[in-house]
């Protein structure tokens, strides 16, 4: 009985199993460790995510090559097998390889990071999760007017940034242009309707004006762009049934339908409120009746 169980204990395939556990083990256990006390101590969001997926990822790496370090004697017979299966795997699994370099790609490339709002395959949503090989979106719009949560989430593979643009709208420049026509009939009194545009304009929108200044600056100075305004502008043309005035402005790229709602409330009060100086135009069709007519049939 003693034999057996101290042959049993020197046995070599034992032995390696045992490292294996231990050593798996103790990795995760510093992995935690580090975490715990390192990891969760970096400040902001993104970043602290960050921090823990690569840590995680690293724990994987050391668990492979703790089992391929030990189990190295046995692994040299195998290897023009594995290498012929490994083409075969290769080819086999080619979009599982893709995706694992589309995630390459987006850690390091500076695509997008979770928390950004993006359009990828077609999807537009907010980034939630970037897995090995899935980017995880909550979906905006659809059946939904605006750019708001439908609820749907979304798993687009990590290889559509090798296929597809990326957009990205909360990237180096989290703001966007936006703008509203206005038709007004003609007559009005097109001065005043472009004051009041831009005094409404100004109130509703332009504090962003600075801001987004600096970060354009910023990406002067990073990119080769040419100079944008960012203040509240309005232009004008007319066509064949009204003046048609559109405000350009820059708006944070989640608040572009709520900007639109405060601005087209201000307008129709301000402009209601110019005792017909300025109006609104609109579409009027007229339907004509047919005139009577007789009709001789000769046999």
């Amino acid at each position: 009985m003693n034999e057996s169980i101290e042959k049993y204990l020197f046995d070599p395939i034992v032995g390696k199993f045992s490292t294996i556990v231990i050593g798996i083990g103790v990795i995760w256990l510093v992995v935690r460790l580090i975490q715990r006390n390192l990891l969760s101590k970096i400040q902001g969001n993104d970043n602290s995510y960050r921090a823990k997926k690569i840590s995680n990822y690293a724990g994987y790496l050391l668990t492979i090559v703790l089992v391929t370090v030990v189990f190295s004697d046995r692994l040299g017979g195998l290897t023009v097998a594995l290498g012929v299966a490994g083409a075969g795997i290769a080819f086999a699994l080619q979009e599982v390889i893709a995706s694992f370099a589309g995630w390459l790609a987006i850690m390091f490339g500076d695509f997008y990071k979770t928390g950004d709002r993006v359009q990828l395959g077609g999807i537009r949503g907010d980034v939630m999760d970037i897995g090995v090989l899935r980017t995880t979106i909550m979906e905006t719009g659809q059946w939904v007017d605006g750019d708001l949560y439908n609820g749907r989430i979304v798993l687009i593979a990590n290889s559509y940034v090798f296929k597809e643009p990326v957009f990205n709208y909360s990237g180096d420049f989290p703001f966007l242009w936006d703008e509203i026509k206005i038709p007004v009939q003609y007559g009005s009194d097109y001065d005043m309707a472009r004051a009041l545009l831009l005094e409404i304009g100004g109130k509703v929108a332009g504090d962003l004006t600075q801001q987004s200044r600096e970060k354009w600056m910023g990406l002067q100075n990073k990119f080769r762009l040419e100079e944008a305004q960012t203040e509240p502008m309005v232009s004008l043309i007319a066509n064949d049934n009204w003046v048609e005035f559109t405000l350009r402005y820059v708006v944070m790229y989640k608040r572009r339908r709520a900007t639109k709602t405060e601005l087209f409330t201000q307008i129709l009060k301000s402009f209601e409120a110019t005792n017909g100086a300025i109006k609104f135009a609109s579409a009027t069709f007229h339907l004509v009746e047919a005139p009577d007519f007789n009709v001789n049939i000769k046999k």
